[in-house]
Order: structure tokens, then C-alpha cells, then sequence
């Protein structure tokens, strides 16, 4: 006997909702997520611009007419300077971005946030302008059944 096993929840709740075990919240509302899901940092900072609010703002638009969708949002940093100050660093990102959400009317409970300061490198270390970076991950009632 074969068993395949899957480690992507999104596949999983989109396999679910095209058999049939699963309907789709998405396919009642035809609302969309924007596509962009990863936001990049200068050196020490946690602002994001005007270009990235915006797209954060459509984020927000998405939120409020799926009020089951979570949105977990990732700080990250590069590896320049201490641990301790790499974790307040992107927790700094985090919460900009999160109250950003929040006065555009998401709800907090629809709000997770993590800070790993430089302990997950998108690239090699020694690429530190991609580890600057918060990223989204979006989880869906659908997702969390399937898993």
C-alpha cells in the first residue's frame, strides 16, 4: 500500500474542496487574495512604503469579507547585529504591520504574528537584503479541517 503524504495546507484544502468534502468560502464571497505575500526591508528598519501599505491596505480589504481567514504574519531580519536586538527588530515589523491591518478594520483575532529575528533565512546569510523581509501566510477554516 502507497500513502502519500502532503505537508502543504493550501493543496490539501484545495484537493478537500475540488472532491467535494470541503466548500469553498472563497467561491460564495469570489473575493481575492492579492498575490503578494512577502515584503522586503532596508537596512535596520521597519517602515514599509507607500507602494507596500497599499498592497497591504488590499490585504486588509480581503480580510474583512473573509472574517475566517487568519493571516500569520512572519518577521524576519538578516544576520547583522545581535540576536536579541534581530528579534525587537522584527517584532517591530510585525506590529507595524499588524496595526496597519487593524486600523484598515481586520479584526485581531484574525491576526497572528511571529518574530524570528534572523533564525529563518529565506537565502545564504550572506544575503542580507532578501532575510530583511516580513512575509504573510493566510489559513482558512478549510485548511485547518483538511490537516
Amino acid at each position: 500500500m502507497t500513502v502519500l503524504v502532503l505537508d502543504n495546507p493550501e493543496m490539501l484544502a484545495r484537493a478537500a474542496i475540488e472532491a467535494g468534502l470541503l466548500m469553498s468560502a472563497t467561491a460564495e464571497t469570489g473575493a481575492r487574495k492579492p498575490h503578494r505575500m512577502r515584503f522586503h526591508y532596508g537596512f535596520n528598519k521597519h517602515t514599509l512604503d507607500p507602494q507596500d501599505e497599499d498592497i497591504l491596505r488590499q490585504h486588509a480589504a480581503y480580510l474583512r469579507q473573509q472574517p475566517g481567514v487568519k493571516v500569520h504574519i512572519h518577521g524576519h531580519t538578516d544576520n547583522f547585529g545581535s540576536e536579541d536586538y534581530n528579534r525587537f527588530l522584527s517584532r517591530l515589523r510585525v506590529n507595524a504591520v499588524a496595526r496597519l491591518l487593524m486600523e484598515a478594520g481586520v479584526r485581531d483575532a484574525q491576526i497572528v504574528t511571529s518574530s524570528w529575528g534572523s533564525d529563518r533565512p529565506l537565502a545564504r546569510p550572506e544575503d542580507r537584503a532578501a532575510n530583511r523581509r516580513l512575509e504573510l501566510e493566510y489559513v482558512t477554516q478549510e485548511m485547518a479541517r483538511a490537516l
